[in-house]
C-alpha cells in the first residue's frame, strides 16, 4: 500500500448552486502526471492495493499534501500522540459520486451542473468567462434527448439511491469490525451536494474522516473534481482544516472488484450457447 500526494496548483470549481469561483485552468493543463505525487513518497504503481493519499486537512498550505499517519480501510485504530484520547475521536466515511436527477424536470439543470465544470469542458483563459453560457446551451440542447433515456428508466437516475445503499452496507461492514463510522453521501452535480454532507459532517463534529470516491480508476474529470471542491471547502472552513483526512484515490485492482466485475462477465457468458467463441470487449468514457 502507498501514500501518493496530489498538487495544490488545482483551484476550485464553479460552484452547483450557482455562483462562481476564481480558477486557474492554464496551471493544470497537459500537467504530468508524477506532478501530482509528493516529492517526499516516490510514485509506484500499486500491486493490487488501494492508491491513498494522507493529508491533514485539506489545508495546502504547501505544493502538496501534508503527509500524516491516518487512518486507511483495515487500520482504524492507529495511535496518534497528537491526540489525548483517541477513543473520542469520531470516525467519518464520506462517499463521493456523480450524482444524478432524481426526476425528469432536474434533467436540464443536472446537465448544467455537469458542463459548468472545467474539467468537463476547458477552456483557455481568455475564454472561461464562456463557461457558464456554453453550459446553458448544450444542456438545453441535450435535455430532450436525455428526458427520453431517463423516462425509459423510470424517469430518473437510480445512482442515488444506490449509493445510499452502499452507504448503508459499508456502515454495516464497519460495524461487525467493531468500527464506529458515520458515512455520508456527497454528489458533484447533484443532491445531496458535497457542501451538504461536508456540512453535516461539520455538525457531527467528525474528528477523522475516510473519503472514498465512487470511481474505480482516478481522473482529473471524475475523482480529482470532486476533491477539488472537498479542497475549496476544507481550506476556508478552520475547523475542517484541522480534521485529518485519508483519501482513497484508486481501487481499480482490489482484488474484490476485479473478482466481482469478473464474476458479471462470467454469469454474462454463460447466457450464449458457446461461451468459448465470445468475444469480451471493454469499454470506458475516455477524457481528452
Amino acid at each position: 500500500m502507498e501514500a501518493t500526494a496530489l498538487s495544490s496548483g488545482l483551484r476550485p470549481l464553479p460552484n452547483p448552486n450557482g455562483y462562481r469561483l476564481p480558477r486557474s485552468c492554464s496551471q493544470r493543463k497537459s500537467l504530468p502526471l508524477a506532478r501530482f505525487h509528493s516529492k517526499e513518497t516516490p510514485f509506484k504503481k500499486p500491486q493490487g492495493s488501494l492508491a491513498i493519499t494522507h493529508h491533514r486537512g485539506l489545508s495546502f498550505k504547501t505544493n502538496v499534501f501534508e503527509q500524516a499517519h491516518l487512518p486507511v480501510a483495515g487500520d482504524l485504530s492507529y495511535d496518534d500522540t497528537s491526540r489525548s484520547n483517541v477513543a473520542e475521536d469520531k470516525i467519518g466515511v464520506l462517499l463521493l459520486n456523480l450524482g444524478g436527477p432524481e426526476t425528469l424536470n432536474d434533467v436540464q439543470p443536472f446537465l448544467y451542473n455537469l458542463f459548468a465544470d472545467p474539467d468537463i469542458i476547458r477552456l483557455p483563459r481568455p475564454f472561461q468567462f464562456l463557461q457558464g453560457a456554453i453550459a446553458k446551451f448544450i444542456s438545453v440542447v441535450r435535455a430532450p434527448k436525455s428526458k427520453e433515456g431517463y423516462a425509459a428508466i423510470g424517469g430518473g437516475s437510480p445512482l442515488r439511491k444506490i449509493t445510499d445503499e452502499q452507504a448503508d452496507a459499508i456502515r454495516m461492514a464497519l460495524q461487525a469490525k467493531n468500527v464506529a463510522a458515520d458515512v455520508y453521501v456527497g454528489m458533484r452535480y447533484w443532491f445531496p451536494f458535497t457542501e451538504e454532507a461536508v456540512q453535516q459532517i461539520k455538525k457531527d463534529k467528525i474528528t477523522r474522516l475516510v473519503v472514498l470516491p465512487l470511481y474505480p480508476q482516478y481522473s482529473i474529470s471524475t475523482t480529482g473534481s470532486s476533491v477539488r471542491v472537498l479542497q475549496d471547502l476544507f481550506r476556508k472552513d478552520p475547523y475542517l482544516a484541522r480534521v485529518p483526512v485519508a483519501i482513497i484515490q484508486s481501487w481499480y485492482q482490489r482484488r474484490g472488484y476485479v473478482n466481482s466485475m469478473a464474476d458479471l462477465i462470467e454469469k454474462e457468458l454463460q447466457t450464449f450457447s458457446d461461451p468459448k467463441e465470445v468475444m469480451v470487449f471493454f469499454s470506458a468514457h475516455g477524457v481528452p
